[in-house]
Parts: C-alpha cells; structure tokens; sequence
C-alpha cells in the first residue's frame, strides 16, 4: 500500500512508519519538523488544508497521529490542530479515494473522570472528557467515525499511555520530575492503570490498518493488558532512569484543589508549558483506568508481544547507553 502517515516525529508515529515501511509499504510522512526516518517527508500543519490535499493523493491508506498533545494550553488551538485538522484530513482523503483511515485517539475521550475497571471502549464524549485535550480527541474521533462507509473504512485505536525508550510525552516528565524530587503520588498510589510499551502500540495500528475493511466503524482501546498500580509503574520508570522514586504523598483532595488552582492561573496567562499539576493530572494519577482487551485482540488479530518488564528492561538499557 501507499500509506500516509501524519504526525511521524513522535515516539508512536515514527514507530508505525518504520514498521510499514519495513515490511514493504510506499510510505509518505507529514509533520511540522523533520522527521530523521529517511522516508518520503512532507513538512506541514494538519491545519494547512491544500498541503493535505497534497499528500493524500495517491494514496491508499491513512494512519492519523499528528495532534496537539498536552493538558493545558488555549482551546482554539487544540480545536484547530484537533478537530479542524482531523475534520480536514477525512475530508481530503475521502476526495482522493483513500480506502483506509486510522484516527489515532484516546481512551481519555470517554473518561469522565470516574475509574475505569475492565471497561470497554465506550463511545466517545466530548461533553463529559476531561480537559481540552480529551474533549478535542473525542470530537476528532466522532468526526472520523462518521466518515466510515463503503468508500472509505475508518478504525479509530486508542492506545493507552504509551511510552518506550525516547519518549518525551510520559517517561521523560516521570524522569526530570523524580531527578528533582518533585514527583509525588496522589492518593494511596495503589490505583490500578494500564499502560501500552510503543512496539505494542505500533503493532496494534499497523494490525487495524490491515484490518480496517473488517471492522470499520469501531473504537479499540490498546494497552498491554498488565494493569499495575500507579505507584509501582512510577517506581519503575524511575528505577530504569537511576532518579529517586516518589516518596511523597498527596490527599486527592489536596491534589485536585491545587490542580484546580493552577488550571485556573495557566488558563489566565495563557500559558502552555508544563504544569506541575493539574484536575486532569490529578484523577488521573488517582483513579483506576484499566480495561478490558478481549474484543480489541480479537478484532485486530492482535496481541502485546513486549510486556511491561521486558519494556522496563529496555527502557533501563537505553538509559545505561
């Protein structure tokens, strides 16, 4: 297949681009920066819709992850790269016969902020997500489902929590925070959480790329189907960077207040940095989201190769290289 693939500078996009260029696919990248993997690049935004057109030409298959990733920051923007430039892709895909769509989305999407238990995809909600970033993914995933049809099969996955040696968005946050001793767990930290190592993750996309003319119209959730307590997870990210694990510990209580506090003060001055916490963060942190995997597995002919200790093990080794 030719396959366009958006958003290839992060962990998980660069990943499913290797993974299908190497077992033989034409494929054609598109993000705002270089991406280093030596594949056919186009440089652009997700909002520019006639470099869009562009790239999709031609093409037999799209794989979506370009997105405005983060828990703070100016709604607009998070509605124009989010759902505009989701809105954007489907509808140039679908002109130029695109056969194949995968919306990268988020089980945050149908998260109300109540623990997930063995839960299953649930239909996404935009009114009930948590945060911009969530509501944005859950109006993107809708917008994409709604293009499914004869023409054009759409499979929204949405991996959970992703992470793996070079990853910025989750382990290097964990890392510089335990290196300064400011990571904390929210609660007991015995709340069960389900995370996905990135080759897992990449696997699952390429597996509902192939897979897309058969269940087209669904939402999957991914992980690695090991859910773990918060705090052991910390510890081990931790432990494979050599930084001090997280000793302190804050009331839900406490942590949502303060969360509440600094959305309100970042919402204020407009800012988009780091916080170092947030409503978000904080249920997040304290909450069980795990779930259930058996119709994901079954649907995708899929299943998690590298477990979380193995992922632990090289996640240590590329810190030691």
């Amino acid at each position: 297949m030719r396959v366009l693939v958006t958003g290839a500078s992060g962990l998980l996009g660069g990943d499913v681009a290797r993974r299908l260029a190497d077992r033989g696919d034409q494929v054609v990248v598109l993000q705002r920066r270089p991406s280093g993997l030596g594949l056919e690049e186009r440089l652009a935004d997700v909002r520019d819709r006639a470099a869009l057109a562009a790239a999709v030409e031609g093409m037999d298959a799209v794989v979506h992850l370009a997105a405005k990733v983060n828990v703070v920051g100016a709604w607009n923007d998070y509605l124009a790269i989010n759902v505009e430039g989701t809105q954007a892709l489907v509808e140039a895909a679908a002109r130029a016969g695109v056969r194949r769509f995968v919306q990268v989305s988020s089980p945050s999407v149908a998260h109300a902020g109540r623990s997930l238990v063995g839960a299953g995809a649930g239909p996404a909600d935009p009114a009930s997500a948590r945060g911009p970033y969530s509501r944005s993914k859950a109006m993107a995933e809708q917008i994409a489902l709604a293009a499914h049809g004869p023409a054009m099969a759409v499979v929204a996955v949405r991996p959970h929590l992703v992470w793996g040696p070079g990853d910025t968005q989750l382990v290097e946050r964990i890392v510089e925070r335990g290196r300064s001793r400011r990571l904390a767990l929210v609660g007991s930290g015995s709340a069960l959480i389900d995370t996905t190592y990135v080759d897992n993750a990449a696997e699952a996309l390429v597996a509902a790329l192939d897979r897309a003319a058969e269940v087209g119209g669904e939402a999957f959730v991914v992980s690695n189907g090991e859910p773990r307590p918060v705090a052991e997870i910390l510890a081990a990210i931790c432990a494979a960077a050599g930084v001090p694990r997280p000793r302190l510990r804050v009331p839900f209580p406490v942590a949502w207040s303060a969360g509440a506090a600094v959305d309100a003060v970042w919402g204020l001055r407009g800012r988009d940095d780091d916080p170092p916490l947030t409503r978000f963060l904080a249920e997040q942190l304290a909450t069980a989201h795990w779930f259930d995997q058996r119709r994901t597995r079954e649907a995708l002919g899929w299943a998690p190769q590298v477990s979380l200790d193995e992922g632990f093990a090289r996640l240590a080794a590329s810190y030691r290289r």
